[in-house]
């Protein structure tokens, strides 16, 4: 893989950390700016929504446009939207540093995904996403519990400054290395086209599955600190290693995807999808039993986030022909639709009184609507996922 795929990887860990570290700081958020653990969530969704409505309005803007050019006016207006929310005591103004941040993560990742999978042979376009998600798991195991340790220890304002602090090198790494060639390489199809070919099918019911499985994933993490102290019964210092356990499988089932999508996924997603619903089902019967449900944790990691990559690397593949520079952002778009999606339904389940179990329940209602998806899928016999 070229050194410059792991550059952009730097980039993207400090973007997760940012994404996910508020699922070990909302009900520090809530205290400190005097709102709801709900409300406080609904941080998550703003960044989530961001990204839905970026990721396509960026790759559109600079589809033509030099790849390094555009990563790096994206890492710097999220790195300043951190140093902005880091400094506000207004919940309504963070709320708005959260989607500037996003709109400015949606516009790189897509980007990213498209130079990433241009610089590599046609063939590797799921090891190449892998190394590019794979700075999203491991902001999961080293980034969101260190974000956490600072939000105990410094208060919640420390962990946005840290992923100002993470993105400063990633912009002199980038600007030094990846190369200068436009965002997708060769000749570029009209946006009509692209969007055209977007609308297949087939390729929307795979972004449809990956925005419902992202949802689950996003419905239980981001409240998982508090199903941890209040469910599980261990104290708060738990929080940070419980989120690490998540991310290690999260990281493994990245790694493990990548190299299985390049060989074709048709049928073992069916089974991962299976034993995905089976994980979330089992995690909200255990979860009052700290054991069990500190055990399950990495395990629904790298099932949760093996399944999703290997969903988008399909999107990729299937949109390299008709799509190459806006595929990669119709798959974040539907990441982050679940990214939306699941929060809000968790914090619906939270504001209806049904416990701190129901985020859960929720994910597993997400997966088997993923399963019912997946059943009415056209298939074309060359893609058989």
């Amino acid at each position: 893989m070229p050194f410059a795929l792991y550059l952009l990887g730097l980039a993207v860990f400090a973007q997760g950390t940012s994404e996910f570290m508020l699922a070990g700081l909302v009900p520090d958020i809530a205290r400190d700016l005097g709102v709801s653990v709900p409300t406080a969530g609904t941080l998550t969704s703003a960044f989530a929504v961001g990204m839905v409505v970026g990721a396509p309005a960026a790759a559109l803007l600079g589809r033509r446009r030099p790849s390094r050019q555009s990563l790096l006016v994206f890492l710097a207006v999220f790195l300043t939207a951190h140093v902005v929310g880091a400094l506000t005591s207004d919940f309504s103004v963070l709320l708005v540093t959260r989607v500037v941040a996003a709109l400015a993560n949606a516009g790189f990742l897509a980007v990213g995904l498209t130079a990433a999978t241009g610089m590599v042979a046609p063939d590797a376009k799921g090891r190449a996403t892998a190394v590019l998600l794979g700075g999203t798991t491991l902001a999961c195991v080293a980034g969101v519990p260190a974000g956490a340790v600072l939000g105990q220890l410094l208060g919640w304002r420390s962990a946005f400054w840290a992923v100002a602090l993470v993105s400063a090198p990633a912009l002199v790494a980038i600007a030094r290395s990846v190369p200068r060639g436009p965002a997708a390489g060769g000749p570029v199809p009209g946006a009509g086209t692209e969007l055209r070919a977007l609308r297949r099918p087939g390729l929307l019911s795979v972004l449809a599955l990956a925005a419902l499985v992202n949802g689950a994933t996003f419905c239980t993490f981001t409240y998982l600190a508090p199903l941890v102290t209040e469910v599980c019964g261990l104290g708060a210092g738990w929080v940070p290693g419980v989120l690490a356990l998540f991310g290690a499988g999260a990281f493994a089932g990245v790694t493990a995807a990548g190299r299985l999508a390049d060989r074709g996924a048709g049928p073992v997603l069916p089974l991962a999808g299976a034993a995905l619903l089976a994980g979330w089902t089992a995690l909200a019967l255990a979860a009052g039993r700290p054991g069990m449900a500190v055990a399950l944790v990495p395990v629904l990691g790298l099932l949760a986030f093996g399944v999703g990559s290997t969903l988008v690397t399909r999107v990729l593949y299937e949109a390299a022909a008709d799509a190459p520079s806006l595929g990669g952002a119709f798959a974040t778009s539907a990441l982050n639709v679940g990214a939306a999606l699941g929060p809000v339904l968790g914090g619906a389940a939270l504001d209806g009184g049904l416990g701190h179990r129901s985020p859960v329940w929720v994910s597993a209602l997400l997966v088997a609507g993923a399963g019912l998806v997946a059943r009415c899928r056209p298939r074309r016999p060359e893609q058989p996922v």
